[in-house]
């Protein structure tokens, strides 16, 4: 068997912590940390120098290779060997003392502090978890009891008002609007699609796009160039419909970890409250001061300026926040993309597929 690390693992603390460690205070090599319990022969995959390697610990690194590889396997004795290999790493290390460093102890301790901040995350939620109840209040309150119309509409996006008033002339004159878009919209000329957008609600465009389609009647175009930070748009208004929220069953994958966001965001801020804290740093940061050139025949008077202080926000905690935003307006007037749940501060439940006509 050659001996060579398995690509894309790294040393990691919580594996290596799966070693037994009953000889560690013969060798000096403990941490002052709490040392890992004894395993036994049975629950071992191999020996070295005295130490077991557990079961266990393997078992963590063949999950890690999966999560880490998308469903990759590699042979078991690959993966015995890499830990022997960690083992040997680790007893080489505790031999030269490198656990006593003050580098490496420090990062010991901000690793430590990063399992623990997990661990108390992951056990807050399981005592916690949230339930149907509450998953359908949300709905109700939030997806369900939005109202609103949807459009459809196709557009022709052109540089110019100029460019855009030309258009309108041969929409009057009997043009074919999916025929001039393909041709001249800066959307249309690779993708071919007529113009179309599809259906959108009036939130997922930019303003003055929104209004002007609301106001056109059902088959209708603009008769004036509509105006956006994106160019001048032409606008057939083809159909409106009532806004239908989507199903619950539809949107509970959404809201879930919504909701599980927002109980942890709701536990440290409770923990914030009651926790004795104290800013030891400034908050805003000095601007050096101006300095007065010296003249030329005599020396400088003049007091130099004060001092600038910009003021920049607190730095926030790492936690994802629980407020909702709207989407933001899409780019060339396209239809907002959907925003994934599990981003922080975002609206939890966005347009469903539409339903069938």
């Amino acid at each position: 068997m050659k001996n060579k690390f398995i690509p894309l693992l790294v040393v990691g603390t919580a594996l290596l912590a799966g070693c037994n460690q009953e000889k560690a205070a013969d060798t000096g090599s403990t941490p002052a940390a709490t040392v890992a319990p004894a395993i036994n022969k049975a629950d071992a995959v191999a020996m070295v120098n005295g130490q077991y390697i557990a079961k266990s610990t393997l078992e963590a690194l063949e999950k890690e290779i999966a999560e880490r590889s998308h469903g990759q396997t590699f042979p078991k004795e690959k993966l015995i060997e890499e830990l022997i290999q960690r083992e040997l790493l680790v007893q080489d290390a505790a031999q030269k003392q490198l656990d006593k460093s003050p580098e490496v102890l420090a990062q010991l301790e901000a690793a430590k502090k990063a399992l623990l901040t997990q661990a108390d995350l992951q056990n807050f939620i399981k005592a916690n978890p949230v339930t149907e109840a509450e998953i359908k209040a949300e709905y109700d309150s939030k997806v369900a009891a939005e109202k609103g119309t949807e459009y459809k509409a196709s557009h022709i996006l052109v540089k110019t008002e100029e460019e855009a008033k030309k258009l309108i002339a041969e929409l009057d004159k009997g043009a074919d609007f999916a025929k001039l878009a393909n041709k001249n919209s800066l959307d249309a000329k690779e993708s071919q699609n007529g113009g179309d957008l599809g259906w959108f609600s009036a939130g997922q465009m930019v303003a003055p796009f929104s209004e002007a389609v609301a106001a056109l009647e059902k088959g209708k175009y603009s008769k004036e160039p509509v105006k956006t930070q994106f160019g001048y748009h032409v606008i057939l208004k083809e159909d409106s419909r009532p806004l239908t929220p989507p199903s619950l069953d539809t949107v509970k994958e959404q809201l879930t970890p919504f909701l599980q966001r927002k109980k942890v965001q709701g536990m440290i801020e409770a923990l914030r409250k009651q926790a004795k804290v104290e800013i030891l740093v400034p908050l805003t940061d000095e601007q050096p001061k101006a300095e007065t050139a010296p003249a030329v025949t005599e020396p400088a008077t003049a007091e130099p300026a004060q001092a600038v202080e910009a003021a920049t926000p607190a730095p926030e905690a790492a936690t994802p926040k629980a407020t909702e935003e709207k989407p933001v307006a899409p780019a060339a007037a396209e239809p907002a993309k959907t925003p994934e749940p599990a981003k922080a501060a975002e609206k939890p439940v966005e347009k469903a597929a539409e339903p069938k006509k």
